[in-house]
């Protein structure tokens, strides 16, 4: 049975990861209202991945004798000052996707679940891999300078963007 204090982080983690996805869909949302279909598709790839993150948190919980909790998700932003705002404000929120992970890693070593630490040690790869991605493109968008020529160019590029289940890239 999973300690009470870990299962009650990883819940919090399941809804943070929920909310993660719902927010990428309003991101999608308004690349498509911009006709950015590019950008749009890249941003849908991420929703898939969040969804992804999300059950692998549920079978943990289940796997492990606990109860999965599913609480209201907040309201995502709908607007954005630029593509640019945008990603910068993806990126801010992957880094405390990070911390978040970097905390429960934290709580599960004070229960000492070292079962639960190694489950998320596949995360705590996953977030440098995602702090990675949004930042090449916030440098790329940094690069185009609001050139609309380039901001084509790129919605060509992360139009080719498609999502890879996690595990099976291995």
């Amino acid at each position: 049975m999973i300690d009470e204090r870990v299962c009650s982080a990883l819940n919090r983690q399941l809804g943070a990861e929920i909310y993660s996805a719902y927010m990428y869909v309003a991101m999608a949302s308004y690349f498509e209202r911009k006709n950015l279909k590019g950008f749009a598709n890249w941003m849908r790839v991420q929703v898939q991945e969040e969804l992804a993150h999300a059950e692998k948190f549920h079978k943990y919980i289940v796997e492990r004798g606990g109860r999965p909790v599913f609480g209201s998700i907040d309201s995502p932003p709908a607007q954005w000052a630029s593509v640019l705002a945008l990603f910068e404000a993806a990126y801010e929120h992957e880094t405390k996707v990070t911390r978040s992970i970097n905390e429960l890693v934290d709580t599960a070593l004070a229960a000492r679940d070292h079962a639960t630490d190694q489950f998320l040690q596949w995360f705590v790869a996953e977030q440098v891999e995602e702090e990675s991605s949004f930042d090449e493109v916030i440098q790329q968008l940094r690069l185009a300078d609001n050139n609309g020529a380039a901001l084509l160019m790129m919605d060509r590029e992360l139009a080719t963007r498609v999502f890879t289940p996690p595990g099976a890239a291995a």
